[in-house]
């Protein structure tokens, strides 16, 4: 089963698809945000907004382990997900889609693993699904490999970060990354991201704002969900990767 988490502009998957139910799922850890079913074409998949409909959670508040214990217990093994960024390279402009193959963690408060209670240390040597990464590069146009930079939010960042992370190797920088690619992995789910490059970063631009974020994507929606639904479509039944065996030799016996 194959689940979609949209972020920032992204509340709803498809207008053409069959929505079948909405739900919200008890996790140990809190509530989901409205989960909806759909069947498109004779693909069936779960979409959640990231956010909560209506963009009402910041970054820092969402519940990310909420969110992804719930898509577990939903029977989904491969998420597609959407993220909205600031570009930390002038080459790369505003309306432009990556997929990025590795990250960096700057964020500091929020809960970053299941395994609070047991010794689990799980390989990150390839951060993002090889398999779905291929597959979003082959159904439409973008931008393959790049570095996220997670911050804490929900502040933009300063001109000295970002001088700081384009020296440490970073492509873009976004909000809502991690912890949900690790979770995701500690959860032997198979998860890639499309970055949908929303504006320039602090100091290459004059200023930012959410507004400009929220225009950009309003303008590229349709483009996006496109990329989206033939990603579904050319996603194969089975996997040739490693995610669903990542607790393989990650435990402390």
């Amino acid at each position: 089963m194959l689940a979609v988490i949209g972020g920032t502009g992204v509340y709803r998957l498809v207008e053409q698809g069959e929505e079948r139910e909405t739900m919200i799922i008890n996790t140990p850890y809190g509530e989901s945000p409205q989960i909806t079913r759909l069947v498109l074409d004779d693909s069936e998949l779960f979409f959640m907004p990231r956010h909560h409909a209506g963009h009402d959670n910041p970054p820092h508040r969402i519940n990310y382990r909420a969110n992804l214990c719930a898509l577990k217990q939903l029977g989904v093994k491969r998420i597609l997900a959407t993220n909205a960024v600031g570009s930390l390279d002038e080459k790369l402009e505003p309306g432009t889609f990556l997929v990025p193959d590795d990250f960096l963690d700057f964020t500091h408060h929020r809960p970053v693993t299941f395994y609070d209670q047991r010794t689990v240390h799980v390989d990150f040597t390839q951060p993002y699904c090889p398999q779905l990464r291929k597959v979003i590069l082959e159904s439409g146009e973008a931008v393959d490999g790049g570095v996220y930079v997670c911050v804490e939010g929900p502040r933009f960042e300063t001109p000295a970060e970002i001088r700081m992370f384009r020296q440490l190797g970073g492509t873009v920088v976004g909000m809502t990354g991690l912890p949900e690619a690790v979770l995701a992995r500690e959860l032997s789910m198979c998860y890639a991201s499309v970055c949908m490059i929303s504006n320039y970063a602090a100091s290459i631009q004059d200023k930012v704002t959410i507004d400009e974020v929220f225009q950009i994507m309003d303008g590229k929606k349709k483009e996006l969900t496109d990329l989206l639904i033939e990603s579904i479509h050319k996603t194969p039944q089975n996997s040739d990767c490693h995610c669903e065996q990542a607790l393989q030799g990650a435990e402390i016996e």
